[in-house]
């Protein structure tokens, strides 16, 4: 009986999944929906306490997350996608199944299940101990980040960009890396998440020309202002990241004096006053290989991201 529960619910998300493949994915797209399981509505709603809102772990545009424990045990998050209110959430919902049946790196969070019941989505990935990056550097988590765990959790967000741009057996660009979208497992790995608004990539284009979707604060200018989509989006938005993680603050805070509000600018004219004293009179290889492998990074990462701006 549970198997053929499974394998209807299988034909029906297929059947959703494939009624817009064209819209969402070129031809090249091939999820395996054998890696997850299908869960019902009940089983959800009572491993959430009904949704209770002590369980909710945070929430974006498309729905909230709850922390769940099924029957066997196992802690979960859950994301209620909020389908009714627009086609956004039907969308994510079919994005994110999509992309995560078809991907699969230690950087990138785990989808191991979804819901897809009358007018309820419901996606169910690997809970995380440490929750989300955003969490430790707006304050609200109390964690202390050492260099060493810093220097680890942007490591392993810059190999889950590279298997996603390059190593993958597609090439996807995600649109929203920010601090919110890192969540952190009980070593501190970092994890990738919320694929929803992720982009098939034909090998082919340099870009895509697309209405812009992502995070103000992150966004490439190329992106944000005429539309040009490409990895490099998520370069720039890594960029912007790192500093947050360096600085352990947020890229934009409207309570700090003007000059320092924008993460980005405030580092891009600090580094300019900073360098134009040594020019020419202080050999500044010496002083860069001086440093420790984790400072390093920051000079040569600072530098570079100031010189775009």
């Amino acid at each position: 009986m549970a198997l053929c529960w499974k394998f209807r619910k299988e034909k029906e998300i297929w059947k959703i999944v494939n009624s817009t493949q064209d819209h969402l994915a070129p031809d090249y797209f091939s999820g395996n929906l054998r890696t997850i399981s299908f869960f019902s509505y009940r089983t959800l709603k009572k491993a959430t306490r009904d949704f209770d809102k002590k369980n909710q772990l945070g929430g974006g545009g498309f729905g909230p997350v709850y922390k769940g424990t099924l029957d066997d045990g196992r802690t979960i998050a859950v994301k209620q996608l909020l389908v009714g209110k627009s086609q956004q959430g039907e969308n994510e919902f079919l994005a994110e199944v999509r992309m995560l049946t078809s991907i699969q790196h230690k950087n990138l969070v785990r989808l191991v299940g979804c819901c897809s019941e009358g007018a309820q989505r419901l996606l169910v990935y690997e809970y995380m101990t440490n929750g989300c990056l955003s969490s430790i550097i707006s304050g609200k988590n109390m964690t202390f980040l050492d260099w060493k765990t810093r220097f680890q959790i942007i490591i392993g967000i810059a190999r889950g960009l590279q298997y996603l741009h390059e190593d993958s057996n597609l090439r996807i660009v995600h649109r929203d890396i920010k601090a919110s979208n890192i969540l952190l497992d009980d070593k501190f790995q970092p994890k990738i998440s919320d694929f929803g608004l992720a982009k098939f990539f034909p090998e082919d284009q340099a870009y895509l020309s697309t209405r812009f979707a992502g995070t103000l604060g992150y966004c490439a200018p190329e992106y944000a202002l005429r539309g040009e989509l490409s990895e490099k989006a998520d370069i720039y938005s890594f960029g912007v990241l790192v500093l947050e993680i360096i600085s352990c603050r947020k890229n934009t805070d409207l309570s700090l004096p003007l000059e320092m509000q924008y993460l980005p600018e405030y580092v891009s004219s600090y580094l300019h006053l900073f360098l134009i004293p040594f020019n020419g009179d202080i050999d500044v290889y010496h002083i860069f290989f001086g440093l420790n492998t984790f400072k390093r990074l920051t000079f040569m990462w600072s530098c570079n991201l100031g010189s775009i701006i």
